[in-house]
């Protein structure tokens, strides 16, 4: 299976250790691909829109149609850790085995990239910082295959 994170920044120096225990972890069950790719800047001259439509066409042009692809959005469809790994382990048995996960940058993602993907996905109302989710998606997508697995990981 082949698993591509598409997110705007970098992860900072207090989660690399955390990410690569997780990375190194799903290397049993999947190949990870990180794309990063550079935040706008953020200026009073600039307007939000203007800054999440370039973020979204950076986006939009990393995306591959070979891949079911996951936007990470605020106001997506809230599901279970078991629902989940059903998803995964769908589009591994159906789907090609191609999957996508897409992260914002600060302002989120624009219309023209929820418009693309196959989902929009929401881990909570809550709002995170990007660094912080790509380490709860790590650890889900870690959770899904153990789930799958029927070890004891979940419980």
């Amino acid at each position: 299976m082949k698993i591509k994170i598409i997110t705007i920044s970098k992860t900072k120096s207090e989660y690399e250790e955390a990410e690569a225990e997780f990375l190194k972890r799903l290397t049993r069950y999947a190949q990870v691909e990180i794309v990063n790719l550079k935040e706008e800047p953020i200026t009073k001259n600039r307007a939000i829109d203007e800054i999440m439509e370039r973020e979204g066409e950076k986006i939009i042009n990393s995306l591959d149609n070979d891949y079911y692809n996951i936007a990470l959005h605020i106001m997506g469809k809230e599901i279970s850790s078991e629902e989940l790994s059903n998803l995964i382990k769908e589009i591994k048995d159906f789907k090609g085995g191609k999957i996508c996960f897409i992260i914002g940058g600060p302002l989120g993602l624009s219309q023209q990239v929820i418009a693309k993907v196959d989902l929009a996905l929401s881990f909570s109302r809550m709002t995170f910082t990007h660094q912080m989710i790509r380490l709860v998606l790590l650890e889900q997508i870690y959770r899904s295959f153990e789930i799958i697995k029927g070890s004891d990981y979940h419980k």
